[in-house]
């Protein structure tokens, strides 16, 4: 093991052993390397005369451009552009992100948190927990109507068990009892749980109520006081997004701190909260359970974070940092943000006026939903994927199967006027099968 892995393991046991043991085997072995980017920073600093470390061409005391890509970003320095980004990210978009995080989660007032580290969206910092916490055979907890993608992410890549508990209870509420059980029974065969919390949910669009919210932290907590380390990520993709009554922050900000055995991790990012999925700008976020006590314990997991991401991708993009940079700083920022949630807003609750008509309820029943992109459908009659090819077929109407019953809907890409249509559109789809 590399001698700076060790250091800060040893960091994580003098401050956190429970950390330390929830760190998968290439957690334990990840490290920042003091080599050509902690050189190339001293460089940065000291180096006023000649600086012949980092590995970018340069022209007139600036980056080398092509004049006809700079033409198209006149309105940015090419300094802000063209170099490499630092690997944690830029220090003003972690800091501006950290304070609209405070602004947005009053339950994160007052809460210690590491400063959150720049990832490539929201998949890439999937993507480095799982590299960090699991190794094959660890348990991951999701709910039985999840992103699918977190099969290939967790399942196939990392070799993680998935156990899944029923999303809803039989009266459409979320169902914690079930999260609670499977967690329970995790903490039983392998003293260790890695539970993946998506709220607003993708596929379902159903963010919990603050009490169902309160009592999914409850639950984490009693286990966790039992003996189990848990890693508790947030999903906040769709964060913001909460049309109806639901919880209207990250359940992040009750499960930081909560426990030493508890390490809450909160996945987010510019990519559907400011409208701009082509970015590619996530963070990732973490907080252990012994509040002011545990910078090091922040520190260490910093630089495990930093050690994976210059492994795989060495950094992440720099205009997208900027774009968003400016984007966070303009006066405009709140008011156009405001206005778009407004349009989507109008989309859901349209989308569950034609719903509640009761011109559909031979056809399906639907799936609760208060928040984010989609609702489902609860086919009665007809194979969903079968319904699927038939509304792409006859009718150019594209929706997403899952299972043998559900119809996945994104209402975020349909015009409020369509809506109707639409669901016309699929209900005669239906009639034409059965």
């Amino acid at each position: 093991m590399n001698p700076l892995a060790v250091e800060l393991n040893d960091l994580l046991a003098q401050h956190n052993p429970h950390v330390l043991e929830m760190l998968s085997d290439l957690g334990k072995n990840l490290f920042f390397p003091k080599g050509i980017l902690t050189q190339s920073a001293e460089a940065k600093e000291k180096a006023h005369k000649f600086n012949a470390t980092i590995g970018i061409a340069t022209e007139n005391g600036g980056p080398m451009y092509l004049q006809c890509i700079q033409d198209k970003l006149s309105a940015f320095d090419p300094k802000d552009i063209y170099p490499y980004a630092p690997p944690a990210g830029k220090p003003e978009l972690r800091s501006l992100w950290r304070e609209k995080m405070l602004r947005e989660n009053p339950s994160q007032q007052g809460k210690h948190f590491s400063n959150p580290i720049v990832t490539n969206a929201l998949t890439h910092g999937l993507s480095i927990v799982g590299d960090m916490f699991l190794d094959k055979g660890d348990h991951l907890l999701l709910p039985d109507m999840l992103w699918g993608n977190y099969n290939l992410t967790f399942g196939t890549c990392c070799g993680a068990v998935i156990r899944k508990y029923p999303t809803f209870t039989v009266n459409g509420g979320y169902d914690v009892d079930a999260f609670k059980a499977e967690l329970k029974n995790s903490a039983e065969e392998k003293g260790k749980a890695v539970v993946l919390l998506n709220f607003p949910n993708n596929p379902s669009g159903y963010t919990p109520t603050v009490a169902e919210g309160d009592a999914l932290v409850a639950a984490i907590k009693e286990v966790a006081e039992g003996g189990c380390n848990i890693v508790a990520i947030t999903d906040d993709a769709y964060f913001g997004l909460f049309y109806e009554d639901s919880l209207k922050e990250s359940l992040f900000g009750k499960l930081a701190n909560l426990h030493p055995r508890i390490l809450a991790v909160k996945l987010d990012g510019a990519t559907k909260e400011e409208f701009v999925w082509g970015f590619r700008t996530g963070f990732i976020t973490f907080a252990d359970g012994n509040g002011y006590e545990n910078a090091p314990v922040m520190t260490a997991l910093e630089k495990k974070a930093m050690g994976i991401i210059r492994a795989r991708i060495s950094n992440c993009p720099h205009p997208s940092q900027t774009f968003a940079i400016e984007a966070l700083r303009s006066p405009k920022f709140l008011q156009q943000k405001e206005e778009k949630f407004q349009v989507l807003r109008g989309r859901a609750l349209k989308t569950k006026e034609v719903l509640n008509s009761g011109k559909f309820d031979k056809a399906w029943d639907y799936y609760p939903f208060n928040s984010g992109y989609f609702m489902c459908l609860k086919l009665k009659t007809v194979d969903a994927e079968k319904l699927r090819v038939h509304l792409l077929d006859k009718y150019g109407v594209g929706a997403i199967s899952i299972g043998k019953t559900d119809l996945r809907i994104a209402f975020s890409c349909i015009d409020e006027k369509d809506i109707p249509e639409l669901f016309a559109t699929i209900h005669q789809a239906v009639q034409d099968l059965s």
